[in-house]
């Protein structure tokens, strides 16, 4: 019978067996099994703040952007629909019953003022503040007045009427105002209104606004008696204009 050879025992204190490789292998450490049954750590990505503030800004500027494109849109739509028209102002008649001049430079003035204000809208009414008037002549202020508020109704046509005055004002002893009375020359009138307006379209109200009419290329003589005289208006002209005050500035 054939004998068996058996690998001599590891002897003690001898080296550890060689791997198939030709490395020696050794036991796994009592870290290495710990390490075993726990997961990979991978840390996650950090979100900077900076990403966060420009997501933050590019939402916000998307969002007024498409605020704008709405508002725009809107407008169009009103437009398109109501096609409103500023309300037109034109000087009907002007009086003048007195207009002196004291060798002490004190003014006394008495004007009779109609202005006629129309509403060319087919679909809009406009609702008016009391509005204050007054005259202006050569840089100097001759006369201040006002006229009730009122309403104007679609495609109306309204007459305003309201006294002018003013007493005891001051002049400059230099003022152009005192040479023309003193050469007897026509005067020039400047007329400026200015009130707060507010318009009614279908059932929706705006807010009010302030605007400013200006009337320019008007004459007047002075009365020499108790008899008044009649400015030229024939060639005066008014402009309307919305007052928006920005800050400090009204424009």
């Amino acid at each position: 019978m054939a004998e068996k050879i058996y690998p001599a025992a590891k002897p003690a204190g001898g080296p550890a067996p060689a791997a198939a490789n030709g490395n020696p292998t050794f036991p796994a450490t009592k870290a290495q099994l710990y390490n075993k049954s726990r997961p990979v750590y991978r840390p996650q990505p950090r979100r900077s703040r900076r990403s966060c503030c420009c997501s933050c800004c590019l939402w916000i500027t998307f969002t007024i952007v498409i605020l704008i494109v709405i508002a725009a849109v809107a407008g169009g739509v009103a437009y398109v629909i109501y096609r409103p028209h500023r309300p037109k102002f034109s000087v009907s008649a002007l009086h003048v019953s007195q207009f002196n001049l004291t060798s002490s430079n004190k003014l006394t003035t008495r004007f009779n003022f109609t202005v006629t204000a129309r509403n060319p809208n087919k679909k809009i009414v406009f609702y008016y503040d009391p509005v204050s008037v007054s005259f202006n002549s050569n840089d100097v202020d001759v006369g201040d007045g006002t006229i009730p508020a009122f309403k104007m109704a679609k495609k109306n046509t309204t007459a305003l009427r309201t006294v002018v005055s003013t007493t005891g004002k001051s002049v400059d002893d230099n003022s152009g105002l005192k040479s023309d009375l003193k050469n007897k020359r026509s005067l020039p009138l400047k007329i400026q209104l200015d009130t707060k307006v507010k318009a009614k379209i279908g059932s929706f109200k705006t807010k009010k606004l302030p605007i400013r009419v200006t009337c320019d290329g008007i004459k007047a003589a002075a009365p020499s008696g108790k008899t008044a005289t009649t400015a030229t208006t024939s060639d005066a002209k008014c402009k309307v204009d919305l007052r928006i005050k920005i800050w400090k500035w009204t424009i």
